[in-house]
């Protein structure tokens, strides 16, 4: 990081300064620079100077931090990385140790400040086993669950009063020797009873509260450099200055997944990424790839790490300049190889421009480049992408693979707030859809095509089973959205319980496989009108007959509930024009609204069902 530049940058109030200020982010690593860096945004705001177009509208948000602790300078740290990831922060800072109070008044502050998301950080001092060290070990576990479980109801009384989202950190594991070895044969000990409270505050989080691991942002430090106790003593510092950056970096991540898109598709290079050498010039048996050479080795475990990611929901594509024969003969024969032709959703290996590639790859898997991280180990390759496509998160590896793994992992890139059934097939979701291309390409016509697929839906309220991959689909749908209303799953599970919504979860299936839960409706019983608040679905099944079959059965739950019509609204995003004219194409008229928003309507006394090549296998049984 060049401090000098950025000093000369804002003394001249030079554009560069922004993409400069960036950069020093992102390498920035002691407490000091953060907050040197964090003056000068203020410096560079307060003089005019424009921000990049990226971050000329943040998006709000209002962020209330209790517990106890001090949040200076925490909070200078967590504003510099909030708005270098796009948001505008508005802060209300508890006071000290007074988080009990703050949440249990009903005129307190905090409400009527009304955040969107709490931070809460308790203090290590309330987290002792306050027995004897000869207490029955169930004694011991049973007050570490009742300890964690007064928190969890602490962040609960949050989301129930005001609808925040809370991040609530657990407990670093104390640095100290004390008593030694036996600290780990005793369930009493400091170092035991955090770990049983970490456990238990881990499994029995409800849906509107989110972790932030504190135990393992310490111990990836080192206990003894994440404490501070002259910092706890002199202005109460939740810890180290090496352990606040961390602290604000992982806020800062959780917030992003909670609020953006997430990214779902890791693009790999092959030569020099995947195994060291280039296939075309060194040939297949002498690349460097297992366990016969330390650098084939690491090679081969970075390949071990990148199939954990796809075995968890990540969809993998290589996008390489190679022959693709040699490619996939490597991929598909080579005895060391971990990864293997089927375990790509797409493979581009040719010798066009890595951009347009990744431009293609999107078409063909129907997400936008902001789904997208390209990992290389070239530094021109990584510059023609950011450049040509700037959507895409980008990756340079260094020339040592034994750091490979570190430097993916570390990016958080891929890091899941939950993990649903659909995830871990979502691969095979992708080569099924390239096989219904290709049966698409022997029809004769579209209505033959969709006949041939013999597809079956089955559609039904959102309930328990399927709430986590209901939550997801609407904070990750961006293109067929009418609305692009975002919710968590703690405010969705509510909406589970009004008598006054009526909820459609939609899942496809068809000869070549099971797409998954694809398609969520929301509405409002409104009079005699049901009005639909969110409509989205996956890209994967568009023209395939199931908006028509949507229709059909929304139609039948509105007259079920005694309504005489359909209304929508259609919201224009920079993403979803392809649904701009969706309720027309379905018979809906447009009205005038006073919201201002497209809003459509379609009388029932009119409304004769579609026909549709999709049989109903499990009708739904009426409004959540």
């Amino acid at each position: 990081m060049n401090l000098n530049l950025l000093k000369a940058q804002l003394r001249d109030l030079h554009p560069d300064f922004w993409s400069e200020l960036r950069s020093g982010i992102a390498a920035a690593r002691d407490l000091e620079e953060f907050i040197r860096l964090a003056a000068m945004r203020r410096k560079a705001l307060a003089r005019g100077l424009p921000p990049p177009a990226d971050l000329v509208a943040p998006q709000p948000l209002r962020l209330a931090l209790l517990g106890a602790c001090t949040f200076h300078p925490l909070q200078d740290i967590l504003e510099l990385l909030l708005a270098d990831a796009g948001f505008a922060p508005e802060w209300f800072l508890g006071e000290f140790h007074n988080e009990t109070a703050e949440i249990l008044e009903a005129e307190s502050p905090l409400y009527r400040f009304g955040p969107g998301h709490v931070v809460l950080i308790p203090g290590t001092d309330r987290f002792h086993h306050d027995g004897s060290w000869a207490d029955p070990r169930e004694a011991v576990e049973s007050a570490a669950r009742e300890r964690a479980q007064g928190w969890l109801q602490l962040a609960q009384q949050v989301h129930t009063r005001c609808g925040a989202e809370v991040l609530l950190a657990n407990l670093p594991l104390p640095a100290r020797r004390d008593p030694g070895a036996f600290r780990s044969r005793t369930a009493a000990s400091d170092w035991t009873f955090r770990k049983l409270v970490n456990l238990e505050l881990g499994a029995a989080a409800p849906s509107a509260v989110h972790l932030c691991d504190l135990e393992f942002l310490s111990a990836r430090l080192g206990t003894r450099h994440a404490e501070d106790p002259r910092g706890w003593y002199e202005s109460k510092q939740p810890g180290s200055p090496a352990l606040l950056v961390e602290l604000a970096r992982e806020l800062t991540a959780l917030l992003r997944r909670l609020r953006g898109t997430p990214r779902k598709v890791l693009v790999l290079d092959l030569d020099n990424t995947l195994w060291g050498g280039v296939v075309a010039e060194d040939g297949p048996d002498q690349i460097e790839l297992g366990d016969t050479s330390p650098r084939g080795e690491a090679f081969k475990a970075f390949q071990r790490a990148i199939l954990s990611l796809k075995q968890r929901g990540v969809l993998l594509a290589a996008c390489s300049k190679n022959d693709e024969s040699v490619v996939m003969d490597v991929l598909a024969h080579h005895p060391e190889m971990v990864l293997r032709p089927a375990d790509f959703a797409a493979i581009k290996a040719n010798w066009l421009p890595k951009s347009d590639n990744l431009r293609q790859l999107a078409a063909e898997l129907a997400l936008g480049l902001d789904s997208f991280v390209f990992v290389d180990d070239s530094p021109a390759e990584i510059d023609v992408v950011r450049r040509f496509t700037p959507g895409v998160a980008t990756l340079l590896l260094g020339p040592d693979p034994s750091e490979h793994v570190a430097a993916l992992l570390d990016a958080g890139w891929f890091d899941p707030l939950a993990i649903t059934a659909e995830d871990l097939d979502r691969t095979g979701h992708y080569q099924a859809e390239a096989s219904r291309r290709a049966a698409q390409g022997t029809a004769a016509d579209m209505p033959a095509y969709l006949r041939s697929l013999e597809m079956t839906a089955e559609m039904g309220s959102i309930g328990p089973s399927n709430l986590p991959r209901v939550t997801q689909l609407i904070n990750k749908s961006n293109q067929f959205n009418l609305t692009t209303r975002r919710r968590t799953e703690a405010e969705v599970a509510a909406l589970m319980t009004r008598p006054d919504c009526v909820t459609l979860a939609v899942r496809l299936r068809d000869r070549f496989g099971d797409h998954g839960l694809i398609s969520v409706v929301i509405g409002w019983i409104e009079g005699d009108a049901l009005r639909i608040d969110t409509w989205l679905m996956s890209c994967r099944v568009l023209k395939r007959q199931v908006e028509e079959a949507v229709l059909n059965e929304l139609a039948r739950l509105a007259r079920e509930r005694g309504c005489t019509r359909l209304e929508g609204a259609y919201i224009p995003t920079a993403k979803n024009g392809m649904v701009a004219g969706l309720y027309p194409e379905l018979g809906f008229a447009p009205v005038e609204s006073a919201s201002g928003d497209a809003t459509f309507r379609l009388p029932l006394n009119e409304f004769v069902p579609h026909p549709t090549a999709i049989a109903l296998t499990q009708p739904s049984h009426g409004p959540s």
